[in-house]
């Protein structure tokens, strides 16, 4: 308990939690969807544009959020093009390979493995600013606002494009709008998550919920309540334990889905 209670001691420990826990919610309501959709490898491919851009960012001695937002939006919209031709899983694996190859050489010709890059790369929890909070404290609000005024629009496109576009919907408008608060999810969660895991707080949470709730606004609420834990278990495991945040998060997630797919097969 002493150490519990001296780990809010720490001024960065503070915005990890109140940043992350945010950051955590939006992850899981735009995974709801996302996964239904079978779009949910687009955080991974994501992420690994966002890396890509950093990188050379990086490398020009340029701040790395206001280049890597505007390109990994820009992204996410190719990809919801790309997913039509060619399919979602193949166009986010190229998306993601050829990103993250660009990321690799340019850091490999210039600055190296230094320590901004790695904390981008597998997440670090002293790389939280405030204002990476105050970004997130937004961004969780948008996100929150648009989910209610948009919830019945969005479960149709979930569940049935074609019959939303029939009866009026704008249903590339609402993918589009998906799309861009998927992207900034994705940048602002590298900070602490690191690239290769921040696709799962956009992953499980979703999947455990659908273990146990069959609704889709059952599913979105204990998605968010899974997410909410499953980051502050994960972060305060990593604390006591010395462990890295972005895996201690995972690894407490896996956990979450394993029960869920317990409490399922017990009630048949």
């Amino acid at each position: 308990m002493t150490l519990l209670l001296e780990m809010f001691t720490y001024p960065f420990i503070v915005r990890a939690f109140a940043a992350g826990v945010l950051l955590s919610l939006c992850a899981a309501l735009l995974g709801v969807p996302l996964v239904l959709k079978r779009y949910s490898m687009i955080g991974d491919g994501l992420s690994h544009v966002s890396f890509g851009a950093l990188s050379v960012a990086l490398a020009c001695g340029w701040a790395p959020l206001p280049v890597s937002i505007p390109v990994v939006i820009v992204a996410a919209l190719g990809l919801l093009r790309m997913t039509g031709r060619m399919g979602a899983d193949a166009a986010i694996a190229v998306v993601s390979a050829s990103s993250l190859a660009v990321g690799v050489i340019v850091t490999s010709l210039t600055t190296g493995m230094t320590t901004d890059v790695d904390s981008y790369m597998f997440g670090s929890i002293l790389a939280m600013t405030q204002a990476d909070v105050v970004l997130s404290a937004l961004l969780c609000v948008g996100v929150l606002v648009l989910f209610v005024l948009f919830y019945h629009r969005l479960f149709a496109i979930t569940f049935d494009e074609n019959f939303s576009r029939a009866t009026g919907v704008k249903v590339g408008l609402y993918n589009t709008l998906l799309s861009v608060l998927t992207a900034l999810t994705i940048v602002l969660g590298m900070r602490m998550m690191g690239a290769m895991l921040i696709s799962s707080l956009v992953i499980f949470p979703a999947l455990s919920a659908m273990r146990v709730r069959k609704s889709f606004r059952g599913v979105v609420v204990l998605a968010g309540v899974l997410s909410v834990l499953g980051f502050c278990a994960g972060l305060t495991g990593s604390y006591l334990l010395s462990t890295p945040v972005g895996a201690s998060v995972v690894v407490v997630d896996l956990l979450i889905f394993l029960l869920c797919c317990g409490v399922r097969r017990v009630r048949g």
